[in-house]
């Protein structure tokens, strides 16, 4: 237990000389934590609370061009600039630089005529199917021309398809409108009155939503609770930056040879630099929990809720951390320089790290990708922890994520042993 301690004692002193790592395992994650956090949190803003702005060239001048303008500012999605009906697409794409707008749109001058038209073919179709006079021949009937959605390339795809989608229910409740008035006008013989017209197309099903957590509450995440604890383990990992260069200058110095001399087994060196720096990795974990409860508010950032299960959160760091310096030390053991470690070691985390789902989700992967997240220790993490922070699971919810981040864990271990028999260190 005394060359144990003696050993600790010695990797905290190495430790804390080495001011670059330190401050690549604590500063650089905090940093990261916070940007990361506030620029999902602002893009969350953009979708739910602000607008969209968007620019529009209406060469119409009938009603139903009217009606779409006013049915897109209902939607509440987007910040409406008119722009002069004869505005060219050069014009529209200046206009869109000048505002700083996302989006431009041009609505084509027969719009209202061809809505109306089709609007008289629906409608004289579905009399005829009532055993009504409809006349569905006599009039010529082309589709709508369709409107011309222009973008910025920066616009990210998923946003562009729910604008369009948007566009999309906008515009077919302007063609529904018509139709409604056309098909009533031909019953009646007299307009659709406007109240009957709301009933009628604004008698929508609502949608509720509610997240499925597996305690049964109903607390909707936010983006700290899907950020903080993603990057907390990019810090766990980023530990190989210090850890991994620490085990190549000590076989490069010649203190492993020096270690066979003395009367005492490098295996207690190798436990001694798990434990310190496991200890590191829970001190990572408790900094940046801690910033995310205490000073992300001050930030205007959601503050962070830790998990009901404070002992399934403390056992999933310690084997999240556990598997970070396990593949630090794999890492240090085969590199033959320094520099070797620390660039194969942040590479190689970004790597785990995309294909591990901190990056993308894993749910969006496919084929091989999905697959190969599997042997990510990265992806096993993450699972384990969205499922206490998001989830509201408890350590029985867990298990099935620890389980194989604990596999993984000794076959590093096992890895590190084959690598260092091979170059006779032990």
């Amino acid at each position: 237990m005394f060359k144990l301690w003696a050993t600790i004692r010695k990797d905290v002193r190495v430790l804390l000389r080495d001011k670059v790592g330190i401050a690549l395992m604590f500063a650089m994650p905090i940093i990261l934590v916070v940007v990361v956090t506030s620029i999902q949190n602002s893009t969350f803003q953009l979708v739910n609370k602000n607008r969209l702005p968007i620019v529009i060239a209406n060469q119409d001048t009938g009603q139903s061009s009217k009606q779409l303008l006013t049915a897109i500012d209902k939607i509440g999605m987007f910040k409406v600039t008119e722009l002069p009906k004869n505005s060219t697409a050069e014009q529209i794409a200046d206009a869109m630089h000048a505002q700083d707008a996302m989006l431009g749109i041009t609505i084509p001058g027969n719009f209202s005529v061809k809505v109306k038209q089709k609007a008289d073919h629906v409608s004289g179709k579905a009399l005829t199917s009532f055993g009504l006079e409809g006349d569905t021949t006599k009039r010529t009937v082309g589709n709508v021309e369709p409107l011309t959605l222009y973008y910025n390339p920066i616009l990210q795809e998923s946003l562009r398809l729910s604008v369009k989608g948007a566009l999309q229910s906008a515009l077919q409740m302007v063609e529904s409108r018509e139709t409604l008035r056309t098909l009533y006008f031909a019953l009646n013989e007299a307009e659709l009155p406007a109240d009957m017209e709301k009933d009628m197309l604004d008698n929508r099903t609502i949608i509720n939503e509610e997240p499925v957590s597996k305690d049964g509450t109903r607390q909707t995440p936010n983006a700290t609770q899907h950020n903080v604890p993603a990057w907390t383990i990019f810090a766990m990992f980023f530990v190989i930056m210090s850890l991994g260069g620490s085990v190549v200058r000590e076989k490069v110095s010649g203190s492993f040879i020096r270690l066979k001399t003395l009367p005492t087994s490098y295996a207690v060196g190798l436990l001694s630099k798990q434990l310190t720096y496991l200890g590191v990795t829970t001190l990572q974990a408790l900094v940046i929990f801690g910033i995310g409860m205490l000073m992300f508010p001050f930030f205007g950032l959601p503050a962070l809720n830790l998990p009901a299960d404070i002992l399934a959160l403390i056992i999933t760091t310690v084997i999240c951390g556990w598997c970070a310096v396990s593949y630090a030390i794999c890492v240090g053991v085969f590199a033959q320089t320094q520099e070797q470690a620390n660039g194969f070691g942040a590479v190689s985390i970004v790597i785990l790290a995309a294909v591990g789902g901190l990056m993308v989700p894993s749910f969006a992967m496919q084929g091989t990708f999905r697959s190969a997240a599997n042997l990510s220790p990265m992806h096993w993490c993450l699972e384990a922890y969205y499922s206490l922070f998001l989830q509201g699971g408890k350590l029985a919810d867990v298990m099935n994520n620890l389980i194989p981040l604990f596999a993984i864990t000794l076959v590093i271990q096992f890895i590190t042993y084959l690598g260092l028999k091979r170059k006779n260190l032990i």
